[in-house]
């Protein structure tokens, strides 16, 4: 929930109930001006409309939160009450405006208590492991670490069940998700004199340990270009780092939190070429 999102909604709820009282025009500066006004009663009674629908739906997120045993339903039932908590403060801050009293309405829960809540079951129930293999494996499991964690997701380093790295650290809780995927960079020939360029490809998916069932996929890629072939893999490698530790991180999170629903997909996204067919570049956004 950014500032803008919250302003927009607050700003178009206080618009419903703004009409213009007068206008006029400086013929000097030819500067036209408009005298708003508002009804504040039917201000005020919109604005508890929305709060006590909104202390509805926080109400029923954290009794479900409470009462389910599924893991990722609690986490996305948390998830939308604290949403809507914020958003309600928001509107409690423009009723206090409203209000000749300068007073709001008390909400049921702080925000800061079901973030506290959401931060602890996250960080103890429902972890993360992540799993990258192919071209510069370890610094794109390093970005897509990075940014899981900024998006207030637990990973650990604990190997999941069917993990055969020796090197893995056995400490920590034991991942309920796994992060899994491949990344393929390449040098690609464009015909051009000047610049030489290098493509790059990832498919991941996310993957339920206990089921081992796929839960969500998307893949990656794109293609950049320098005066050799060294700068220009290494320019697509920093990219790919970039775009993994933002974009791919805020999708999975954004699944996990429920604000997004990836596909699901039992095979392999399309996305990298296969294993000896490298030299053919993959369809990729770039």
């Amino acid at each position: 929930m950014t500032l803008d999102n919250l302003t927009l909604v607050s700003t178009d709820k206080v618009l419903e109930n703004v009409r213009i009282v007068d206008r006029w025009v400086d013929v000097r500066k030819g500067v036209q001006y408009a005298l708003a006004g508002m009804h504040r009663p039917q201000a005020e009674i919109a604005f508890m409309d929305r709060i006590t629908e909104l202390d509805r739906s926080i109400r029923d997120d954290v009794e479900e939160a409470h009462q389910t045993t599924d893991k990722l339903a609690r986490v996305r039932a948390l998830r939308r009450a604290t949403r809507n908590l914020v958003l309600r403060e928001t509107y409690n801050a423009d009723l206090r405006v409203i209000r000749p009293s300068g007073q709001g309405t008390a909400a049921a829960y702080r925000v800061s208590e079901l973030t506290h809540e959401l931060e602890q079951f996250l960080a103890t129930n429902l972890v993360l492991a992540v799993v990258v293999s192919g071209d510069q494996a370890e610094p794109a499991q390093r970005a897509l670490t990075e940014g899981l964690l900024k998006e207030g997701l637990q990973v650990t380093s604990r190997p999941w069940e069917g993990d055969r790295s020796m090197g893995s650290d056995s400490s920590g809780p034991y991942p309920e998700l796994l992060v899994r995927g491949v990344v393929r960079v390449w040098s690609i020939d464009v015909h051009d004199p000047q610049f030489k360029f290098a493509r790059w490809c990832s498919d991941f998916e996310v993957v339920d340990v206990t089921s081992r069932r796929v839960v969500g996929a998307l893949s990656k890629g794109g293609k950049e270009g320098h005066l050799s072939d060294r700068e220009a893999t290494a320019r697509v490698v920093r990219v790919m780092q970039q775009v993994l530790s933002a974009d791919v991180a805020k999708a999975i999170a954004a699944h996990v939190y429920g604000e997004l629903e990836l596909p699901a997909q039992a095979s392999q996204p399309a996305g990298c070429p296969r294993d000896g067919l490298v030299t053919t570049p993959a369809s990729a956004p770039h």
